[in-house]
């Protein structure tokens, strides 16, 4: 594939991500709710949602989760996304830098540490690329390009099977992502990109030597539309458009399996949302389209969506009588019966 097609590829996606009929319609946080507190005994000026991630102290149990680079659009985003995290004292992660490995002209699209100088700022590549030349070497050069404080290996076996240009060998990847995990200087979170991880995968991740994980689970964007539209198959991505794990079953699922920090991430749309990713088990909580949408006009725009839903989350806290991200971790979470 040349420079340019992946360039288009990636033009491509930010496109089809921004439309709304690529959105899955099912809401599966709408399926939880939280007992009011009528008499929450905490006062609202008080609440504190700050979380320690990757050594570093977070003013909201935020991510801008990992979406794009590889092209000029994307260098602006980027950009964005990066000035309204910093601003916010919240993380971020880039998009797949595998071809900003390939091709040095790229590069510039991932490089936001001088607009984010003190948050957490992650890396990422495919898993599948261990399969394809990829090593150590690739993987630290990932990290050093943007000067990250953790690397992400992104697992995306629907998007490779309906992608055109799909990479498909997904062979002994946990063996290699554990080995890359065991000699690499930062940490490595391994995450999906919207079809979730199932509490037996995250296990044999963790035995790896993985501690973070990032459920990325199904809810939000289908990627398998996104590709299926590429692919001019629409038929096929609908077929498939449902599948995979409900986020909120995905990080139920990450937690009970003990030892992990767990970030909750896929259709999370609201604070609300964010609460009850929280409640349900997550450590921190990723947000990609509605940011999106917003770091595609200004990074002003993308400020105002990360205080709005601080603000959701504080509301929702309150209302929960949760004074902190821990007492909303153990705050119980009811489910409305089905039918």
């Amino acid at each position: 594939m040349t420079t340019l097609e992946t360039r288009d590829r990636k033009a491509e996606h930010i496109d089809l991500a921004l439309e709304e009929r690529i959105q899955l319609r099912a809401h599966f946080f709408e399926e939880y709710y939280f007992d009011h507190q009528a008499l929450p005994e905490i006062d609202l000026a008080e609440l504190d949602v700050s979380v320690s991630f990757l050594g570093k102290q977070l003013r909201a149990p935020l991510l801008i989760s990992c979406m794009t680079g590889g092209t000029g659009e994307a260098t602006r985003i980027n950009r964005n996304l990066a000035r309204a995290a910093e601003e916010c004292g919240i993380a971020i992660g880039v998009g797949s830098q595998r071809k900003a490995i390939e091709d040095a002209s790229m590069v510039p699209s991932f490089q936001v540490r001088d607009v984010a100088p003190t948050v957490p700022l992650l890396a990422n590549l495919g898993a599948v690329q261990l399969n394809y030349g990829f090593g150590l070497d690739e993987c630290r050069a990932a990290v050093e390009m943007i000067e990250a404080d953790a690397l992400v290996f992104h697992l995306n076996p629907l998007q490779e099977a309906l992608q055109p240009e799909g990479q498909c060998d997904f062979r002994n990847l946990i063996e290699q992502m554990g080995e890359i995990a065991a000699r690499l200087e930062v940490p490595v979170i391994a995450k999906e990109i919207g079809c979730g991880i199932a509490g037996g995968t995250a296990r044999r991740l963790k035995e790896a030597g993985i501690s973070i994980i990032d459920s990325a689970g199904l809810g939000g964007t289908s990627w398998a539309r996104i590709e299926a539209r590429r692919a001019a198959d629409v038929d096929i991505g609908e077929l498939f458009a449902d599948w995979g794990v409900a986020t909120p079953r995905s990080i139920r699922e990450l937690r009970a399996v003990g030892g992990l920090t767990v970030i909750g991430s896929g259709g999370v749309r609201t604070g609300v949302d964010v609460a009850k990713a929280i409640a349900l088990g997550a450590d921190l909580v990723g947000m990609a389209q509605p940011f999106l949408e917003t770091a595609n006009q200004s990074a002003e725009l993308t400020v105002e969506k990360c205080r709005r839903t601080v603000r959701e989350l504080k509301i929702a806290m309150f209302c929960a009588g949760a004074i902190d991200v821990p007492a909303l971790g153990r705050v119980e979470l009811r489910r409305r019966p089905r039918g």
